[in-house]
């Protein structure tokens, strides 16, 4: 049986952030919209939503108050040092990447203000590189906190859909799957799929596959922003480049299990054409979550610089390999292991300071918007609540008084027999003695101590440098880390209007790619690596460019 979905304007192809920013230009053009997901309602704003909020702005209000210096040039020479574009098909990712600058530097901030959204006072510097000048990284802060986290940067959107439906512009159709993009004369004109069972899967959580019916939908154009692959670990092994070492036997997943980029060969098999498969994001601080949403359900620690790093066999990590520097050059030296699992150990007094858990749900201060619990979880003794929760619950935490029960807590955790615990107590003896004076050979401390010229660092972010053994600072902790799959770098080649590219490098009519499908733009906007705070930005970017052309075009 076919349910016949009468023909629209417009047919948006994902309700996550970038399908939500599309869904909302395409009524502010006038026109009509349908917009189809795979999941139940409950998951309106994808992964967004479970998102920390991090946006990447150029010479902000912010960071000027915060004294950072930071300009367009900078940035371009920090985002070109990060991407090393070296390809043919990086052609439109570059063109991206100076139309997303342009745009971070610019508007994006002033937009989002008018559309109601805040940002934290405190700018936080992820990918800090270490290298050159020129090499991976930001050289400064630019990490920007949305005031309520991933709903809070959902939320304009998700009301400028849910008031086209009210007015009857715009219809959502959850539970529809899309299997095949129509196709007349060369032209996308819809897409046609299963309708699933309704399902009363709380956001995030598996839900049924059970099929009712068919359907099918017509439209003068069509957007897919249906994400990337990070929930489905077979094609993330499929893709994984050499360049990387070989993948994870065992990995946790960033993302839902719907994230499983079916979508991709949906769209390739249209005429579109994937470009960049093998550029990946995948954390090394992947802790287990001790109260799982989805399966394989891990969450990332974003750690401040403090804490030492020991491959599995207790090896500390070569510079500039610090918490929060070069997160794919730690993965890739991680990967040469031959190991799964790394370790962070620190004191107490470290992860009280540095320690924040990414994600919606770890943040209720900054996710509910409460000013009492923020400055009580951030600012106060003690760990934030969420992070005390895996202190005491998560499987991957070790506490402990003394040194030799913390290394007996190690050992006796899976994958523990690897340790070299004489190693273990050697480059931690070896570091705390670095502590004595003001200089020091060590590059770790000497960052730490730089990050401390950072008024943000020295607030919130970078604990007091000290002996990791002192007891007072005690008690300890170490923290068995996994890899975690996040991001696709790949996915559709598009031009700067999101039209998607066939193989000859020309627009497929009636076909435009958003979000994560498409390499939050132009199959690649990041190159190789990411600056950070730059996928949600790219989210909406590229969802603004999708839905505007296609409102132009339909």
């Amino acid at each position: 049986m076919t349910d016949q979905t009468t023909q629209t304007d417009v047919l948006v192809i994902g309700w996550g952030l970038a399908g939500l920013v599309a869904a909302a230009e395409v009524l502010r053009a006038g026109k009509r919209v349908v917009l189809v997901d795979q999941e139940p309602r409950t998951n309106l704003g994808g992964q967004a939503w479970w998102s920390f909020g991090g946006l990447f702005f150029v010479d902000s209000p912010e960071q000027r108050r915060l004294g950072i210096t930071d300009s367009l040039d900078l940035a371009r020479q920090d985002w070109m040092g990060t991407a090393e574009f070296d390809r043919a098909e990086d052609h439109w990712p570059r063109q991206w990447a100076e139309a997303y600058l342009e745009f971070a530097a610019g508007e994006k901030r002033s937009w989002l203000r008018e559309l109601g959204m805040g940002f934290f006072p405190i700018v936080g510097w992820a990918e800090r590189g270490g290298y050159t000048a020129t090499g991976p990284g930001n050289s400064v802060p630019r990490f920007h906190i949305t005031w309520g986290t991933g709903p809070g940067v959902v939320a304009p959107f998700q009301a400028a859909v849910e008031e086209g439906e009210r007015t009857g512009r715009l219809t959502i159709l959850p539970r529809h799957r899309v299997s095949e993009l129509l196709l007349s004369d060369g032209v996308v004109t819809g897409a046609a799929g299963d309708v699933l069972a309704p399902s009363g899967a709380p956001r995030g959580a598996a839900s049924s596959r059970e099929v009712l019916r068919n359907f099918r939908i017509t439209a003068s154009a069509t957007v897919v922003a249906s994400g990337g692959i990070g929930g489905n670990h077979d094609l993330v092994r499929a893709q994984w480049p050499a360049r990387l070492g070989a993948p994870p036997a065992a990995m946790l997943s960033g993302v839902p299990a719907y994230v499983d980029g079916s979508m991709l060969a949906v769209a390739s098999s249209a005429g579109g054409r994937l470009i960049n498969g093998d550029r990946m994001w995948h954390y090394v601080e992947g802790i287990r979550n001790w109260d799982p949403v989805w399966p394989g359900h891990g969450i990332r620690i974003l750690p401040g610089p403090s804490s030492v790093w020991l491959d599995a066999t207790g090896r500390r990590l070569p510079s500039p390999l610090f918490p929060g520097f070069d997160t794919l050059g730690t993965l890739a030296h991680l990967r040469g292991t031959g190991h799964d699992h790394s370790w962070f150990v620190l004191s107490s007094r470290i992860v009280e300071k540095e320690f924040t858990l990414s994600g919606s749900e770890q943040n209720p201060d900054l996710t509910g918007k409460d000013l009492g619990l923020l400055v009580r979880s951030r600012l106060g003794k003690g760990a934030a609540g969420p992070v005390q929760a895996f202190l005491d619950h998560g499987d991957d935490f070790v506490v402990r008084d003394s040194l030799d029960e913390l290394l007996k807590g190690m050992a006796a955790l899976p994958g523990g027999d690897l340790l070299d615990v004489g190693r273990v107590r050697t480059e931690l003896v070896a570091r705390d003695r670095e502590m004595a004076n003001d200089f020091t050979k060590d590059a770790q401390i000497a960052m730490l101590r730089s990050a401390r010229a950072f008024r943000g660092d020295r607030i919130i972010r970078t604990a007091f440098p000290h002996r990791i053994l002192d007891p007072s600072a005690g008690p300890l902790i170490a923290v068995k880390l996994h890899v975690l799959t996040r991001k696709s770098l790949g996915g559709l080649e598009t031009d700067l209007s999101a039209r998607v590219l066939g193989a000859g490098g020309e627009p497929v009519p009636g076909f435009y790619a958003a979000g994560e499908a498409s390499g939050f733009g132009g199959g690649g906007v990041h190159g190789y690596r990411a600056l950070e705070g730059t996928f949600l930005g790219g989210c909406l970017f590229s969802g603004r460019a999708a839905g505007r052309a296609a409102a132009a075009g339909s």
